[in-house]
């Protein structure tokens, strides 16, 4: 499992020239910087050169013993995790480097995919860890909602996030696709008791059942065909925050009794499992279907229905709010001219218009694409009416099928004007592949100046 990280860090602290040597190997072909150390002040004077992610330590070391280098390494650098290594598998050992700070610990021979499993894990939990003393500094100067618009209809649900935000009820969330339901859900966890613990989303839609399944619960090792190691699932991650269901209309009947089974006990067990795992948890689920109608058709338990929909706050497409358009376009036109390097500061004023003419099928999320598209053609300092996809100016201007014809020429040669005639640059920007952009520059005539 290559380091995805290539900055990620170990120091190896061990006796046994044989033990550094070949931990050595095994983890730089992984891609992550290595270094070792056969003693214990040794590794203190290699701490100099860190910081290191990851500290494997030898319990039983001459001079210095594991237990008590691990505690002088605490001192210098309280971010490192140390994984302990022991030939004597103590129970006494193993719980005293675990009781003062260990990740875990191995024994020798020691199992090179087992410890770079450790290591994997151990590395989640630090980046984790490290996002969420960020999100606390993040937190601490929020002052309200993230949520853009001033309209009555988002001012009503900006209200209803404030009202529901400071309970611990369970929230329903509907809405189009692409309306914005997982940020509002973000942003009533940012402003609720729970907010320095973890908010864990998931898309209940894009999962098979059993797969689903396992992503919420967990599983052992060795439940089921390439279930190698004990996984924690996404209820037992999100104990003490909040748990975004989204889709939630799409689950099976299966699966509709087990989320209730676990949204009222706060109780259940990993999948091949039967110890059961007890999790502090706040639900907070969406749907783009009409769960009244799947109820009355049997598709959707009742029972399930009313425990979710506790609290329901409904988020309108964006044809409705368009006076909200301008504000959220400049807010998207901001955010990728950071992310762009581009010195694009606003929308032309007939650009502008085209954007609160059009109908949104995609909803806020369409319009995103939308600005992030035009930002890469816009040349500074506002993005201008040709920016944007020509279907999209033809939609909102209302034009018919040979206006369309025309326009697409238009925009295609504009296009391979502005890439210098570059085939493959201007089929990228066009979202077509390069077949059907020749086919097209045939279709109508057009020829390098």
């Amino acid at each position: 499992m290559p380091a995805k990280n290539p900055q990620q860090s170990i120091l190896i602290v061990d006796d046994e020239f044989i033990v550094r040597d070949s931990l050595t190997k095994w983890f730089r072909q992984d891609g992550y910087r290595v270094e070792s150390a056969e003693d214990a002040n040794h590794a203190l004077k290699m701490m100099n050169s860190g910081p290191w992610d990851i500290v494997l330590l030898d319990i039983k070391m001459p001079g210095m013993t594991g237990l008590e280098l691990q505690n002088r390494l605490r001192e210098i650098d309280k971010t490192a995790v140390t994984i302990m290594i022991t030939a004597f598998a103590s129970v006494e050992s193993a719980v005293q480097a675990l009781k003062d700070g260990a990740f875990d610990y191995v024994t020798k021979p020691i199992d090179p995919d087992h410890l770079s499993h450790l290591v994997a894990n151990a590395l989640k939990q630090k980046k984790l860890h490290e996002e969420n003393v960020q999100l606390r500094e993040q937190i601490s100067g929020i002052s309200g909602f993230e949520i853009i618009g001033t309209s009555p209809q988002i001012s009503r649900v900006i209200e209803l996030s404030k009202t529901v935000a400071s309970t611990d009820t369970t929230v329903m969330l509907r809405g189009e696709s692409g309306t914005g339901k997982e940020l509002v859900a973000r942003t009533i966890h940012a402003n609720s008791a729970r907010r320095y613990f973890p908010i864990i989303a998931v898309n209940c839609g894009a999962l098979a059942e059993s797969l689903l399944e396992s992503e919420l619960f967990g599983h052992e090792k060795g439940a089921f065909t390439g279930a190698q190691y004990r996984r924690k699932g996404k209820f037992e991650l999100a104990d003490g925050g909040t748990i975004f269901l989204d889709e939630i209309g799409t689950i099976s009947q299966k699966m509709q009794v087990q989320l209730l089974r676990v949204i009222e006990s706060k109780q259940f067990s990993r999948v091949g499992g039967n110890d059961l795992v007890t999790s502090d948890f706040r639900v907070i689920c969406a749907t783009n279907r009409d769960l009244e109608a799947a109820v009355k058709d049997g598709s959707f338990r009742e029972d399930l229905y009313y425990r979710m929909n506790v609290f329901s706050i409904t988020i309108p497409p964006l044809r409705e709010r368009k006076s909200d358009i301008p504000m959220l376009a400049q807010a998207f036109t901001k955010k990728y001219s950071g992310v762009m390097h581009k010195a694009v500061d606003g929308i032309a004023p007939a650009a502008l218009d085209m954007l609160v003419r059009y109908d949104w099928p995609g909803n806020v999320r369409e319009l995103e694409n939308i600005v992030e598209r035009a930002m890469v053609l816009a040349v500074p300092p506002l993005i201008q009416s040709n920016d944007l996809p020509f279907q999209f100016g033809a939609q909102a201007l209302g034009l018919k099928t040979d206006s369309l014809a025309s326009l697409e020429r238009a925009h295609i040669e504009t296009i391979l004007h502005r890439t210098n005639w570059n085939i493959s640059r201007s089929a990228d920007v066009l979202d077509i592949d390069r077949v059907t952009l020749y086919n097209k520059i045939a279709k109508y005539g057009l020829k390098r100046p």
